[in-house]
């Protein structure tokens, strides 16, 4: 077994050499620091496997480090060491993320039984990651993957939404899942033995998408050689759901608004009116208020789809998740490549966390494929990281610029050093990046980044 690394911090040098000497031999390794802003300090630049921190400190106390430590690495757990007439600090510790506390003086049988215990816990919740409770034994969201705040009021409206028929919206930037969760509706919906069908809006040109949600004759149009059903009729008692339905042209959003209203229409072609039942899932990264403002997109179309709204959390506003993820992606992708890759290190860990991931769960997805691919031996190594995640974690170079910045500022900074990377190969960039090559131009002509 690896040699746990503990931070041990307080502003008393005796009692640190006491419970480093008492630690040492039981195995961990210790470094000390002499406050609060120092213990931030140390772990904005590495990785503990536990901190073991005193509340009271004259350099910034032990509730002020404990709330930047959560911040920067919320992985790492931490044990609160306060004198036994204050209790009531140590209680709101344990409000504040900490995992434990112990009171003063230490005794030394105590403090290392709860060290290994939420030691044992720790390795004991990465191991049990991917057995997520399921929500009650009528819904399965199985492969919907997350255990944040974020992501159980997201399972609680999806267990609410999904046996009815109402039609959802899902809003989340690119790369969260929403088709993942549209699935998952699905799923759990009482049209589950029915049609799944799902398009993708700002996948097909304005002339073939036409075509390919309400179908056409023999002879609407050149090319077309015989008589073939849309989307909406290939779902009818099921699910259609449309992706990135913000694409659509004026013209062609008219045409789903009767649908909806009045669940029929005509072929490409066609004349007769042909009627369906279709529950309707749509998704967009846009802000579809701001579309309707900038008359983008119709305002009766939107409070029609608009029914039961659901934002999907970006990776940055659930970074609980992401070690869960990251374990998630590594199963999967050993298992494809076939390798004997069995765990991820520690300081891998951290740095995926403090990442500001702008391209979300895909790329979360993409950096632990490529990792998998790259890696030599039995567990993903930091020197398997690309190099942006090396500087993020280092608190280097460009990578400290970032801290302060703007999301758009970071993604353009992103999409940046990825074409940079990619020598300016915008297709193998929008893979890296875990994005469509279109959204990537339209992020290069948003952001005015040189051709």
């Amino acid at each position: 077994m690896d040699r746990k690394t503990i931070l041990v911090v307080d502003d008393e040098s005796s009692h640190r050499m006491m419970l480093k000497a008492h630690l040492n031999e039981e195995g961990f390794e210790v470094i000390e620091a002499s406050d609060g802003k120092e213990a931030v300090d140390l772990v904005s630049l590495h990785f503990y496997d536990l901190i073991l921190m005193d509340i009271r400190m004259s350099v910034m106390d032990g509730m002020e480090a404990l709330q930047q430590i959560k911040k920067i690495s919320p992985v790492i757990p931490v044990i609160m060491m306060t004198a036994f007439g204050s209790i009531d600090s140590a209680v709101e510790a344990l409000k504040a993320g900490a995992d434990d506390y112990l009171t003063k003086p230490l005794d030394m049988d105590e403090l290392l039984l709860k060290v290994k215990k939420v030691l044992h816990y720790r390795h004991l919740e990465k191991e049990n990651l991917l057995n997520r409770e399921r929500l009650g034994e009528r819904f399965d969201f199985s492969n919907i993957i997350g255990k944040s705040p974020a992501m159980k009021v997201l399972f609680d409206t999806l267990a609410m939404v999904a046996p009815t028929d109402a039609t959802v919206l899902l809003f989340g930037e690119s790369g969260t899942g929403k088709e993942i969760v549209a699935n998952a509706i699905h799923q759990n919906s009482q049209r589950k033995e029915q049609a799944y069908i799902k398009v993708n809006c700002a996948a097909l040109p304005e002339t073939l998408l036409e075509s390919e949600l309400f179908g056409h004759e023999k002879g609407a149009f050149t090319g077309a050689q015989a008589r073939r059903k849309g989307r909406f009729e290939l779902a009818d008692r099921g699910t259609l759901f449309l992706d990135e339905i913000g694409e659509m042209s004026p013209a062609t959003q008219a045409k789903i608004l009767r649908v909806l209203q009045e669940k029929e229409f005509e072929t490409v072609g066609g004349t007769k009116t042909i009627s369906v039942d279709v529950r309707i899932i749509a998704a967009t990264h846009k802000e579809l208020e701001v579309e309707v403002k900038a008359g983008r997109f119709r305002e009766d179309l939107f409070y029609r789809l608009n029914v039961v709204p659901i934002t999907i959390p970006s990776l940055r506003n659930k970074k609980e998740d992401i070690p869960l993820l990251a374990e998630h992606f590594l199963k999967m992708y050993t298992e494809k490549n076939n390798t004997d890759i069995k765990t991820i290190d520690p300081r891998v860990m951290d740095a995926l966390v403090r990442y500001p991931w702008p391209g979300n769960v895909r790329e979360l997805e993409n950096i632990v494929e490529r990792m998998v691919i790259m890696s030599r031996g039995d567990r993903i190594l930091f020197e398997d990281l690309p190099p942006d995640f090396k500087t993020l974690q280092n608190g280097e170079e460009e990578g400290s610029n970032l801290i302060g910045s703007s999301l758009k500022e970071i993604e353009r900074e992103v999409i940046l050093k990825t074409l940079e990377q990619t020598k300016g190969n915008r297709t193998r960039a929008a893979l890296v990046l875990g994005v469509t090559r279109k959204t990537l131009q339209n992020k290069i002509k948003e952001y005015g980044i040189p051709s």
